[in-house]
């Protein structure tokens, strides 16, 4: 479905000019190239073709501008065209001459003639041959370029890489002339020049293209002022394989790599601390799991906050595969021993590949959270702080700094999760329901059903299935379906875990159930990202229910499978085994429900059957395969008959044939199950067809192989060409395969571009930044182009969820990415390409990582070799790449196109060299799709062959042809240009090789010669292939030819050649009726890369032309000119024209010495010589007579002239031999290198006027912000740095002051703050000491790093939103991907951000109160990394003696270095220019080596410092290690042993060594660092080799490195022999500079450069004293700004190396920090070493008096009146001194929580103040030899509990104070609360250290059932801390004892109590509880006594009355 668009001519042009035109159809734009000088007619004559997805509706337009084109300003527009295509629809076919409309939409006379066609999705109108309207080939001549280019597009899908058509035309560079040609090698490119950007609104208008073609390599491309480079795109410039036309499919350059080859790597793992950990009174131990490995660190006892510090490694040797699924386990477990397991309070998991796609493969210091799997509903069970790291072979992992580190308390910020994934996770359950499987194969590999077979010829399926699933760790099986080959289950296993999970692989088998052993018949890993999305507009993980297919060994059911590998998963799948029906769904669940099973133990349940058309609609697919050519066979398979076999899933198979399906078999696509009756030679079973029976040929018929040279065979087809086609039955799932089709083509585009801008960068090609740009714009509409194509099919049968969330995801991906895109192009400069190329880079993972479908659908294809009906060897081929599609962008990528495929060997086999051999080479047409649209099946073959029909009964043929015969064939001469490789692969044990190239094209093969004993053979040799004859259309030849193979060999005298490498290259194709001339002939040199297997091996630069030999013959090509009898023999050199241009260079080679050279042949090297050749020309050496004496050479520089291409790049290698100069004139060669690029050691002159100018420019940017102002005159040309320390600055280029005034120091000894005075103690002079400076410097490292990660961040920040360009990015499916921030994450950010405010601002207050300490300046890598190996003049080159290992990661090359050649070499073309060699004391003798030292031996003082040891590699069982220092200089070796230091894998040595040395026979240094063993040798852990002699001679001065400061006395006292002034003098006099020239006021002049500074220095009397010395350092500290002679000096140091182990090559074993001064011996010698011994911890003694408790919670209930009640005591202890814990007298029946005691605690401990940890010294058992010395963090835990007399004490509640920053005690018990200890409160802290006493009340606090904290009781106590000193001056008892006793506590009396208690008790109950009853009784009894009283007198009152009322 497309529409083509012929545009002829414009005609009725006013005027002459060039002209230009555009066509626009659906905002995808085509320009046409440039007529030049046109009048009244411009003849365009090209076509535009638009494939398109969808119908062309009537009302659409079409566009055709014209301009006038101009190189310089903006094309002016002369007339539009625009035409409604209704017609087109309605006719398909129309002719059009219209006029065109200006401007003002007013006709104008130029008009326009065009010619367009449209054919629809069905076909129905307009069906049309490409070639119908394009012209002949050869109508236009090629040099008016008559082709166009399309930048704006994603290229149609007729070829993955340029997707040029037929009729698409291209535009080439080449090295040479502006001209175009269509095809050929080379490099493909075209370039688009577009006007300034438009204003905004008209940002989706397209920009006019300009089309130019400067040769790229020579000519800049001329702008006018009009134009604005940075908006310039370059169109596709393809690789060198790339097809032009349609007709051929890119070959695969790289060899697959074998997956599955097993690798070394280490994880590293280190427990530093737990907290929070929720139970009471625990003694905590943590096991950390990997797999079946299990390792434990000590317990630590009644702690919920242990601190560990444990470092443990693992070590393992797995692929992979295998090692990235493995699951770290990390579990704290309770009160471990011996006798029992413990409990499990909390465990974490998450696997290895987790940790290796982290930043530097590893999580660093992150605290991981802990929850109970038994018990989902628990909640946090604590958090472990930890490090883990994963290493794998040749991996540098970079840790943060080791020392001073402080205690990182925010946990919630540094959790150990992957960045996006939310910090709280919730529970999960993950739903596996499994259905069926089929296709299983027929099979059982147990010996007892073969022999049960044999004996009672039971034909049972010999097949038990069941479904096995793995995931985080845990394992789910299915039931056991006996004896199937189609099971159905009806499944679900469930798995509960964390959301998202921690583990990215779910791991599917179906295992054959055995009573002996299971076997794996196939597996499929589930990639959870894959399947669902993090995002905002996210899914949760999803799959089917869809099929997904399983491939592994070949189906030939031997009884020992020797691929059994590959069904586990292990490498590549060499056969389809099964498929599988299942689908995945994930339920978060709410664990606050009452109903859910709180375990996580993995449950199986039934489901019920899916519908049968729920995975989509079962069709009939069509599978066609031509084998147009099977050449360089190998030899080893033999001459017996050779076919190949095709399958797809079963089909096809000759050994599981498949039965006919019947019509229920074909609705399910499941194979039949009756057994074979029949195998045809060709064919498997009859299938029925509806187009009559079709016979499915699977098999080529069997063919004898014919020799091509002594190592290959070809198959003979010569023009019949064997046919395969195959029948098949799958669900139609294409929409999912097309999706990924399109991304994948727009992913390929991308790659191919990005290499063009890397190699574009790499050669310094002009404009990479066009070329990205034209790569952006393609990604952009290609990305637009898929949401238009994508969003089709929406309601076809059988889409899944995961289809539907998948599309809305991948939609929104692209959209944004084509947003992105644009946004990118506009932002790419010059300056900015390499950067905004990495961010594009992004882009192609995204793409990649989008097109994996994880839901399958057709199985993959897979070609087999067979010969004697045995496999040999295979290829496999996605069924994507294949599938047929109507739309052009949905069909696969070699879908109806000739494929180059090789054969590989299956399974291990095709491991290393094996692997590398091609079993054979073929050129396969393949086409795949429903059999109801085959009918264009073998369109994309190459014309001109007739097919020829399987007859079938009489006269009926089936519709395939079995093979096609080919009627056209030309026949061509191929010219290979072999020229030169270089960086060959070293196949000989001399570290050479006799390299031969042997050239493959089609069924012919020719060698070049042997060249002896090179890398870098220059062949010059030009190979001529007659009489070649291929097959199809002249036309798609010249477009389109085949590849050719080149294969680099070295010759052995005995035995076969060895392969050392392969390329593939394209010849440029002549036809017989074109001209040989330029622009493509003859054609240019090109370096083609060398594969061996997956690695490079070196480069081949050669050309290759193919000549159609036409009518006349051969006398009709090109002459071959050059003389072919020359002494090398009858053989072609290289002709003229295609030969570099050559120009006279001279070559000065600088003869230092060598080093370190190896035994030869058990004989030491005695008398070296070094021999250099460069292009057939060269030098020796002189002979160093005697190499133990000196082996330096006499004679320093040599040179010789040579002739050499002008062109920088073609350089030839420059060849270093060592030869031993023997007895009798016998040479035995020591060693070799080769110096693959010359181009470093390229000098040019100075281009005088720029150069001095650039460097004003530069110097005076750089220095007039420093200048400071002054009004002194001074003379032109010198330039003011001031730098004096007054100027304020960062603290990481601290300026020290040692002279602040007293006003400041007052300041500083007392701040008010809150009222309070605080003593803050200024260290003194006297205190400070080499550590302080270390420690300060270590702090300015880390702030260092600190703000390079924040300006890092801030800066990726701004890429984001710059990219994102206000559209709202959904975030990517790829994890890790920084810019996301989970919710969680963001709820929680403003706390923190006020945290960090609050955080810095306190630094910055610190910061201004902190003395400054001069610094020194602390590397995190070697010092040679940051000086570039020191190589400023003398050069190191390794010389290589010994084959190349033959593992595909190459053996390392150390082993194979036997020595060092020192020297350099410098190459300019003749002659130089006067004013250099006439330049004052310009000695002849040593060239441009001019003001080198001599090379005389030399005595030398070396003073290593080894200052500490981290991250050791564990030496000993105990997973400790003993280090010691052993130090080797030459013969002089220095073992520290007896200061070995005990079980420390971090050990701080302080130490330093003399050591007398005499260069250059005594240069390496090697520091060691070994393990002390008691019994046996003591073993290596690591070494570090530093070449001394390289940092003696540099000029950055590593000698010894210059202070930041001048100092006299003290700490930072001057080490050097030499004063600064007296460095200044020796530096300017070697650089011949002018000066130094001191002056008044502190001014010193050098060269033209004035600096000033102080010129005070004090003495240790405080003295002051005038000096130039401060003056010196400071010119010396901005040496690198003297022009001509600066650099910059190594400047006091330490730096960090990592530490080796021979036997364990390329994984760190740990580092070292250290530095080495050297001084030489007849110099004044320098004073003493500096003292670096570690600092002694300073005693202490702490003591603590717990006053009082209260609100203690009540524990115990009484047994007579059930009253809650305490026996309270607090418990107190140093972190690390558990055993030493003090408790205080028990409080009985504490009824209100009311506690007194009066006790004092005193816990004596080491404190080492810079480091803030507590050092102990303890012994780790009864067996230890010696103690093990342990830092720990300063805490104080003081615990309260409540006392029983028989059963265990209960344990109430904890606080645990930092001694360093703790919260201030609350004056009053009511004030005290919980807030004190959850950190939400800012509080006040203190530090026990500062303030030395203080008194309060503290919280005790513990964990309730719902794990959150809560209040548990308050304790008042006071800390006091003494020095030891201070303590024995002061003494105090323990408890309440003497000295200074304490009061006994005012308690009530507990006498007689045991009596009284009942009594005591039950009274005070029955007051407090019956008090108010008590009182009302008493009132009661009161009343009723009263009444009673009053009754009983009321008679007797009555009757006194009467009576005497009586009276």
């Amino acid at each position: 479905m497309a529409l083509i668009v012929h545009l002829k001519t414009v005609t009725d042009l006013r005027g002459k000019g060039d002209r230009i035109a555009k066509v626009a159809f659906r905002g995808l734009s085509f320009y046409t190239r440039v007529l030049e000088n046109c009048e009244d007619e411009a003849r365009f004559d090209e076509t535009f073709r638009w494939p398109i997805a969808s119908n062309i509706d009537g009302n659409e337009m079409l566009e055709i501008q014209v301009f006038n084109y101009s190189k310089v300003f903006t094309n002016r527009l002369i007339g539009t065209f625009r035409m409604v295509l209704q017609k087109v629809v309605e006719e398909a076919q129309l002719e059009v001459t219209d006029t065109l409309i200006d401007d003002n939409n007013s006709s104008i006379r130029t008009s326009v003639t065009i010619e367009i066609k449209y054919q629809t999705m069905d076909g129905t109108v307009g069906a049309w041959n490409d070639g119908e309207f394009l012209e002949g080939p050869n109508q236009h001549s090629e040099n008016d370029g008559s082709f166009h280019f399309e930048t704006d597009s994603l290229l149609s899908g007729h070829s993955q890489s340029s997707g040029v058509s037929p009729g698409r035309s291209h535009q080439s560079l080449h090295s040479g002339e502006r001209t175009f040609r269509k095809a050929g090698k080379g490099v493909f490119s075209a370039m688009k020049l577009s006007k300034t950007r438009p204003p905004k609104e008209d940002k989706n208008k397209d920009e006019p293209a300009v089309l130019e073609t400067e040769d790229l390599d020579r000519k800049a491309i001329r702008l006018g002022g009009g134009l604005d480079p940075d908006t310039i795109s370059l169109a596709s410039v393809t690789a060198l394989t790339t097809n032009v036309s349609n007709k051929r499919s890119k070959p695969d350059i790289k060899m697959e790599p074998s997956a599955g080859r097993p690798m070394d790597y280490q994880v590293s793992i280190t427990i530093i601390e737990a907290r929070q950990l929720v139970g009471l009174n625990m003694d905590p131990v943590i096991c950390v799991e990997i797999g079946d490995d299990k390792k434990y660190t000590s317990t630590k006892e009644s702690t919920n906050c242990p601190y560990y510090n444990e470092y443990f490694v693992f070590e393992f040797h797995v692929p992979p595969d295998v090692m990235f699924d493995k699951i770290i386990k990390l579990s704290v477990i309770h009160s471990k021993n011996l006798l029992r397991s413990g409990t499990l309070v909390g465990s974490f998991k998450l696997d290895v590949g987790t940790v290796y796609s982290q930043a530097e493969h590893q999580f660093y210091h992150k605290w991981a959270i802990l929850s109970d799997p038994d018990d989902i509903t628990a909640g946090v069970k604590g958090y472990l702080k930890c490090d883990i790291a994963v290493v794998g072979k040749g991996d540098n992992i970079k840790t943060p700094h080791k020392a001073n580190e402080k205690d990182d308390d925010d946990i919630e910020g540094n959790l150990l999760l992957p960045d996006g994934v939310p910090s709280e996770r919730q529970w999960a359950r993950f739903y596996v329901k499994i259905y069926k499987a089929e296709g299983l194969p027929r099979m059982n590999t147990s010996i007892m059903a073969n022999v049960k077979k044999a004996l009672i010829g039971e034909n049972k399926d010999l097949v038990d299935p069941y479904v096995q699933v793995q995931f985080a760790g845990q394992k789910g099986k299915t039931s056991v379906q006996k004896s199937s080959y189609e099971p159905t289950w009806n499944e679900q296993i469930i798995f509960t875990d964390m959301f998202p999970p921690l583990c990215k692989r779910m791991k599917i088998q179906i295992r054959d159930s055995d009573k002996v052993n299971d076997v794996a018949i196939g597996t499929h890993f589930v990639d959870l990202r894959k399947i669902s999305n993090e995002g905002d507009k996210g899914f949760l993980p999803t799959l089917g229910p869809a099929w997904v297919n399983m491939y592994g060994s070949t189906r030939n059911y031997t009884l020992m499978d020797e691929h059994q590998d590959l069904n586990e998963g292990l490498g590549e799948g060499v056969s389809f085994r099964a498929r599988l029906l299942l689908s995945i769904a994930v339920e978060i669940l709410d664990t606050s429900s009452t109903d859910i099973t709180s375990s996580t133990e993995v449950q199986v349940e039934a489901v019920p059957q899916v519908s049968e058309n729920c995975t989509g609609k079962m069709e009939e697919f069509f599978l066609f395969g031509a084998f147009l050519e099977a050449t360089m066979i190998d030899r080893k398979i033999g001459d017996k008959p050779i076919n190949f076999e095709v399958t797809i899933g079963n089909y096809g198979n000759q050994l599981d044939g498949i039965t006919k399906p019947n019509i229920t078999k074909k609705k399910e696509g499941g194979e039949g199950d009756e057994e074979e009756s029949e195998l045809l030679q060709n064919s498997s079973e009859d299938e029925a067809d509806d187009d009559g029976d079709m016979v499915s040929v699977s098999a080529t018929p069997p063919m004898k192989p014919v020799v091509t040279e002594r190592n290959y065979f070809h198959l003979p087809y010569f023009e019949k060409k064997p046919c395969i086609y195959i029948k098949s039955w799958w669900q139609d799932q294409r929409r999912r395969l097309y999706n990924a089709i399109i991304m994948d083509k727009i992913a390929d585009k991308l790659e191919e571009g990005l290499n063009d801008v890397n190699e574009m960068i790499k050669t310094e090609k002009p404009y990479p930044e066009r070329r990205l740009r034209g790569v952006l714009e393609e990604l952009s509409s290609g990305c637009s182009r898929f949401v238009t194509l994508a969003n089709k099919d929406q309601n076809q049968p059988g889409r899944t969820k995961l289809d539907r969330e998948r599309l809305k995801s991948c939609m929104r991906e692209m959209e944004n990415m084509a947003q992105q895109a644009k946004t990118l192009r506009s932002q790419v400069k010059k300056n900015t390409v390499k950067d905004k190329l990495k961010l594009v880079m992004n882009f192609l993972q995204k793409l990649r990582f989008l097109a994996d479908e994880p839901q399958h659908s057709i199985p993959e294809v897979f070609i087999w070799m067979m010969s004697n009906n045995k496999r040999i060897a295979y290829a496999r081929i996605p069924s994507k790449d294949i599938l047929y599609s109507i739309v052009d962008e949905e069909t696969g990528k070699d879908c109806g196109k000739v494929k180059t495929v090789f054969l590989k060997l299956p399974g291990k086999r095709g491991f290393g060299p094996a692997g590398w051999t091609v079993q054979a080479k073929m050129e396969v047409y393949m086409w795949l799709g429903l059999n109801k649209q085959r009918k264009d099946f073998l369109n994309g073959l190459p014309s001109g062959f007739e097919e020829n029909k399987a007859v079938k009964g009489p006269g009926l043929q089936s519709f395939p042809p079995i093979s096609l015969t080919y009627i056209k064939k030309q026949l061509f001469q191929l010219r290979v240009h072999m020229y030169q490789a270089r960086s060959l692969f070293a196949a000989d044990s001399s570290g050479l090789s006799d390299p031969f190239a042997r050239v493959f094209f089609s069924s012919h093969s020719q060698c070049t010669e042997v060249l002896n004993e090179t890398l870098c053979p220059t062949w010059d040799q030009l190979l001529v292939f007659d009489d070649v004859e291929l097959y199809g259309e002249v036309q798609e030849l010249r477009d389109d030819p085949p590849i050719i193979v080149i294969e680099i060999y070295d010759q052995d005298t005995v035995g076969k050649a060895e392969f050392m490498g392969r390329t593939f290259a394209k010849p440029v194709v002549k036809m017989s009726d074109e001209k040989y001339c330029t622009p493509r002939f003859p054609p240019q040199l090109e370096y083609y890369q060398i594969y061996r297997g997956n690695a490079t091996a070196g480069d081949l630069l050669a050309a290759f032309e193919l000549l159609q030999i036409g009518p006349a013959g051969k006398s009709d090509l090109p002459a071959i000119d050059g003389p072919t009898d020359m002494e090398r023999g009858p053989i072609l050199p290289v002709p003229l024209g295609i030969r570099p241009v050559l120009s006279k260079y001279r070559v000065e080679i600088l003869f230092w010495g060598l080093r370190d050279l190896k035994r030869v042949n058990l004989a030491q090297v005695d008398r070296p010589r070094v021999d250099i050749e460069c292009a057939g020309k060269g030098v020796q050496s002189a002979l160093i007579q005697n190499y133990k004496k000196n082996p330096n050479f006499s004679t320093l520089v040599k040179w010789f002239e040579v002739d050499l291409p002008e062109n920088e790049l073609l350089h030839p290698p420059l060849n270093v031999r060592v030869v031993d100069c023997r007895a009798f004139g016998r040479y035995t060669l020591v060693g070799s290198h080769a110096v693959s690029s010359l181009r470093k050691f390229i000098y040019r002159p100075p281009d005088k006027k720029s150069q001095n100018w650039n460097t004003t420019v530069k110097l005076i940017n750089g220095y007039m912000n420093l200048a400071n102002g002054g009004t002194h005159s001074r003379p032109t040309g010198e330039i003011l740095v001031n730098v004096e320390p007054e100027v304020p600055v960062k603290k990481m280029d601290t300026v020290v002051k040692l002279d602040a005034t007293d006003e400041e120091k007052d300041k500083k000894k007392k701040k008010k703050k809150g009222g309070e005075e605080i003593e803050e103690e200024e260290p003194d002079e006297s205190m400070l000491d080499w550590w302080s400076k270390y420690f300060a410097s270590i702090e300015t490292l880390k702030e260092h790093l600190r703000q390079q990660e924040a300006a890092a961040a801030e800066a990726e920040e701004k890429d984001d939103l710059d990219t994102a360009d206000e559209t709202k990015t959904d975030e990517s499916p790829i994890k890790g991907s920084k810019g996301q921030q989970s919710k969680g994450k963001e709820k929680a950010k403003p706390s923190k951000e006020d945290k960090k405010k609050k955080q810095q601002i306190n630094e910055a207050l610190d910061k201004k109160n902190k003395q400054k300490i001069d610094e020194l300046k602390v590397y995190d890598k070697e010092l040679e990394i940051e000086f570039d190996n020191f190589e400023d003049w003398l050069h190191t080159f390794n010389l290589y003696r010994g084959k190349i290992g033959d593992d595909d990661d190459n053996t390392a090359d150390e082993d194979r270095i036997v020595g060092r050649f020192k020297g350099s070499m410098c190459v300019y073309k003749m002659p130089l220019p006067e004013d250099v060699t006439k330049e004052a004391g310009f000695d002849p003798n040593f060239g441009m080596f001019q003001g080198i030292p001599s090379n005389d031996p030399i005595n030398v003082l070396v003073r290593v410092y080894v200052v500490r040891a981290t991250d050791l590699h564990p030496a000993d069982i105990n997973g400790k290690a003993d280090p010691y220092i052993v130090i080797k200089l030459g013969k002089t070796e220095i073992k520290d042993k007896e200061n070995y230091i005990s079980k420390q894998l971090n050990p701080v040595f302080g130490k330093s060594f003399d050591i007398e040395a005499t260069f250059p026979m005594e240069s390496m240094l090697t520091v060691s660092i070994f393990d002390w063993d008691l019994v046996g040798t003591d073993d290596l852990i690591g070494e570090t080799k530093i070449d001394l002699e390289n940092r003696y001679y540099s000029k950055h001065r590593a000698t010894c490195g210059i202070s930041q400061t001048y100092a006299i006395h003290g700490y930072n006292m001057w080490r050097d022999p030499m004063k600064p002034t007296q460095i200044l003098s020796k530096l300017s006099k070697d650089g011949k500079l002018d000066g130094p020239h001191f002056g008044p006021g502190g001014r010193v002049k050098v060269a033209n450069r004035v600096f000033t500074g102080s010129i005070e220095i004090e003495d240790e009397n405080g003295q002051k004293k005038q000096t130039d010395e401060h003056l010196a350092l400071t010119v010396l500290h901005h040496w690198e700004e003297i022009p001509r002679a600066g650099c910059k000096l190594v400047t006091e140091h330490v730096e960090t190396r990592p530490l080796l182990n021979p036997e364990k090559p390329g994984i760190e074993q740990g580092r070292i920090e250290m530095w080495v001064d050297m001084f030489p011996m007849d110099m004044p010698a320098p004073g003493a070493a500096i003292d670096i011994s570690p600092r002694k911890p300073k005693r202490y003694e702490l003591r603590v008096i717990i006053w009082n408790t209260d609100e203690v919670i009540l524990e115990d209930d009484d047994y007579f009146t059930g009253e809650k009640s305490s026996d309270i005591f607090v418990r107190g202890w140093l972190k690390g001194q558990q055993e030493d814990k003090q408790d205080t007298d028990v409080h009985y029946h504490s009824l209100t929580g009311e506690g007194n005691f009066n006790w004092r605690f005193i816990f004596p401990f080491d404190y080492l103040m810079a480091e803030e940890k507590i050092v102990i010294s303890k012994k780790e058992s009864m067996f230890s030899w010696d103690e093990t010395e342990y830092k720990i963090p300063a805490r104080l835990t003081l615990q309260v509990w409540d006392a029983d007399h028989f059963s265990a004490d209960d344990f109430l509640g904890a606080i645990e104070l930092d001694l360093n920053r703790f919260p201030r005690g609350a004056k009053t018990s009511k004030q005290c609360s919980i807030d004190m200890v959850t950190s939400e409160v800012e509080l006040p802290t203190v530090s026990i250290f500062k303030q030395k006493r203080v008194k309060g009340w503290w919280p005790f606090v513990a964990r309730n059932e719902n794990d959150e904290l809560e209040l548990t009781g308050k304790v008042e106590a006071e800390l006091h801390l003494l020095t030891a000193e201070e303590a024995e001056k002061s003494p105090a008892g323990l408890a309440r004892n003497e000295p200074d006793p304490l009061e006994k506590p005012n308690r009530p009396n507990t006498n007689l109590m045991w009596m009284l208690r009942p009594v005591h008790i039950a009274c005070v109950l029955i007051w407090r509880h019956y008090r108010y009853y008590f009182l009302g009784l008493v009132a009661a009894v009161i009343m009723l006594m009263f009444l009673a009283l009053m009754i009983y007198t009321m008679p007797s009152v009555i009757n006194e009355k009467l009576i005497n009322n009586g009276k």
